[in-house]
């Protein structure tokens, strides 16, 4: 400041003062972000743990449709050689089986798909084969991620990945985000249902990292007071003089 007019010093000096009285009343008068006016329906707590309780993939239920990617489990009873651990769906949506080779599978639930192993192993192979598949890890889906996050957008999650998980897929959270207004949309019966979680309280272990399924938007709340203060530091043009 010594090699400064002192005209502009008296000026550095007196926009100060006007700041320290106009910022805090500018917080004030800003209108309260969307995320902190959440609606009455919007469950937090162990509330929001029991809206979204969710099976997983690999009981997700008849109507789950098998993906490019996914994995699965194909059981032959009782005989092994026909059977697979793990077998990966490929990028043509054909699952490759020990002796019967590739058997299209995208699209097919698993009770279609036993249905049509259960075609090729009779009675070429076996008479009566007994055929369960089961889904071990779903990869051909994804879920949105809003709000405060370094990088917003869709994202392929695996199956059983959890709110920490997608939040890092996005590139992790601001430093304006209110970590305790992290709110996760479902459709559960065919209705949109929303639930709030604490990304402190899970990242600290006094609560559950809840699952996150295909389909789920993820948006993380701003922090009123910390989004104001940034913004308005943001929009000064001589904001480097008073970081100094």
């Amino acid at each position: 400041m010594k090699d400064q007019p002192d005209l502009f010093r008296r000026w550095s000096v007196a926009t100060r003062v006007s700041l320290s009285l106009f910022i805090p009343a500018a917080i004030g008068g800003l209108p309260v972000c969307a995320s902190a006016q959440l609606g009455p329906d919007m469950k937090s707590g162990a509330a929001a743990y029991s809206v979204m309780s969710t099976p997983t993939p690999a009981s997700m239920g008849t109507d789950y449709k098998i993906g490019i990617q996914d994995t699965i489990d194909v059981d032959v009873f009782q005989e092994d050689q026909f059977s697979a651990k793990n077998a990966e769906i490929d990028t043509a949506g054909n699952v490759t089986l020990p002796l019967i080779g590739k058997v299209p599978a995208v699209g097919k639930t698993t009770a279609e798909l036993s249905a049509a192993i259960t075609q090729r192993l009779s009675p070429a192979y076996l008479k009566h084969p007994q055929v369960s598949v089961t889904v071990g890890n779903s990869v051909s889906q994804k879920v949105i991620v809003q709000g405060e996050v370094a990088k917003p957008g869709s994202y392929s999650i695996r199956g059983g990945s959890t709110l920490l998980e997608t939040i890092a897929l996005a590139g992790g959270e601001t430093r304006t985000a209110a970590l305790g207004k992290v709110v996760v949309f479902r459709a559960i019966g065919g209705k949109r249902t929303g639930a709030v979680f604490d990304l402190k309280a899970i990242r600290s272990g006094t609560a559950a990292d809840p699952t996150i399924l295909a389909s789920d938007m993820v948006i993380v709340g701003a922090s009123g007071g910390r989004k104001a203060w940034e913004d308005i530091l943001n929009s000064m043009p001589l904001v480097g003089v008073f970081r100094r």
